[in-house]
């Protein structure tokens, strides 16, 4: 078990890249393995979550070379993947997971899909059951959960599906099964999600019908992916913790290069901005299919504020850091239609909400969201969960606690912010590994 021992004050100044986008780099890594030819990835993410989907597929035939800055992966088509040696460990990957399933689905052997305890414990039933009536043979244990068995079902068929709720990884599911699918299938959202699905397809040469005002995206099954040259900028969801930290701490002033500021992605720049943050974007431009900034925060008072809910699935994983903004706030800040947080690597409203409390916040967890009214923050000890965002989340908050706060259980982070401990000595925080 590892320990941070995030100790009160310091700063955080500079100009620094953080990570590749972890969402992107698990459908590069998938997409170019079922890929005709080659395609080379720059900037891909090498945490824990993508490597071990990377590792997937290599086991079913993909060729993947690695060197300092570029991966290289060499596609076996759409019908070439074979049947993997064991099972495949996904780690702490919902998104890993969620994703390669709707794509096992449809292939002529058996898979069976396993994961840390983490991961084995969330909900699965959101993607076997429009899998099942795509007519996919997969079931999870008997809580809809992982393991994840997939038998080889045949031909699948398209259909029509409304999200209940918004999420990015099941409306994904659906479209890399429709791939295979005859037919058009659609799938409507209820609200806008991250589209790196519908965008990378279109890099690769798939074509994908965009969301109408309905909010519906159609993709046609049988056709092909092409190899091509893929550039995954820096993730936003991982900048949002230098965000937070120069919003919260006097005196600060940061320069975050190469963010992909993907408009369904951006939501914790409107929510902080809205609080009263001073966050500047400049050298916008395109990379590939995504756009790109450099991002600016200097620190500025927060206001509490009621978050737009059509905010939340725009900003869903950055909202534990967010959170810590709203800790030290002047005023109240409510979070609501926020209940998918209750499902991800740990309920995170739940772990944020305790984590709070036990530093002296005022934070009331509500069925969707939270209430949170800003003042000061204290010391204690917090658990994760497990979970690599509640972890860096509350070593941010050390920016402006009274007294030390040890936070329990933070080897998750490398699944998605490798280095973030030093990234955080290197710029001023007073954490380190215990």
């Amino acid at each position: 078990m590892s320990i941070a021992i995030a100790e009160p004050g310091g700063s955080i100044q500079g100009s620094f890249t953080v990570p590749g986008d972890k969402s992107m780099s698990h459908r590069a890594a998938m997409f170019a393995s079922i890929a005709q030819g080659t395609t080379r990835i720059t900037g891909f993410l090498a945490g824990e979550d993508s490597l071990n989907t990377l590792s997937a597929f290599a086991s079913m035939g993909a060729k993947v070379v690695r060197d300092e800055n570029t991966l290289t992966v060499e596609g076996v088509g759409m019908r070439g993947l074979h049947a993997p040696p064991g099972d495949l460990y996904m780690g702490n990957a919902g998104t890993g997971m969620r994703l390669i399933a709707g794509l096992l689905s449809a292939q002529s052997f058996p898979t069976r899909l396993t994961g840390d305890e983490s991961l084995s414990r969330r909900p699965m039933g959101r993607i076997i059951n429009p899998l099942c009536s795509m007519g996919a043979k997969i079931s999870g244990d008997s809580d809809g959960c992982p393991p994840l068995s997939i038998e080889p079902a045949g031909a699948l068929k398209a259909i029509d599906y409304q999200l209940p709720m918004a999420s990015a990884q099941v409306k994904s599911c659906i479209l890399l099964a429709a791939l295979y699918a005859s037919g058009t299938t659609r799938v409507t959202e209820p609200a806008i999600t991250r589209d790196h699905t519908e965008r990378m397809l279109q890099t690769f040469g798939y074509s994908v019908a965009l969301p109408d005002e309905s909010g519906t995206v159609q993709i046609n099954g049988g056709g092909r992916l092409t190899g091509c040259n893929i550039d995954i900028p820096a993730d936003i969801s991982s900048a949002a913790f230098p965000m937070v930290a120069a919003c919260i701490s006097p005196g600060a002033d940061v320069t975050l290069t190469n963010v992909g500021v993907n408009p369904t992605r951006t939501g914790v720049i409107d929510i902080l901005r809205l609080m009263g943050a001073d966050i500047v974007l400049t050298n916008e431009r395109m990379s590939g299919a995504e756009p790109v900034a450099d991002i600016r925060v200097r620190h500025s008072p927060l206001n509490g504020v009621d978050i737009p809910e059509s905010l939340v699935p725009l900003a869903i994983d950055e909202l534990p850091v967010v959170f810590i903004a709203a800790a030290v706030a002047n005023g109240t800040t409510r979070v609501t239609g926020a209940e998918e947080l209750r499902v991800k690597e740990s309920d995170r409203i739940a772990a944020m909400a305790t984590g709070l409390q036990t530093l002296g916040v005022d934070a009331r967890p509500t069925p969707d969201g939270m209430v949170i009214v800003g003042g000061k923050i204290g010391g204690g000890t917090v658990d994760t969960f497990f979970d690599h965002r509640i972890a860096m989340s509350f070593c941010i908050a050390s920016l402006r606690a009274e007294l030390p706060i040890i936070v329990n259980d933070v080897q998750h982070v490398e699944t998605s912010f490798p280095g973030f401990f030093e990234l955080c000595q290197a710029q001023g925080l007073n954490v380190r590994i215990s």
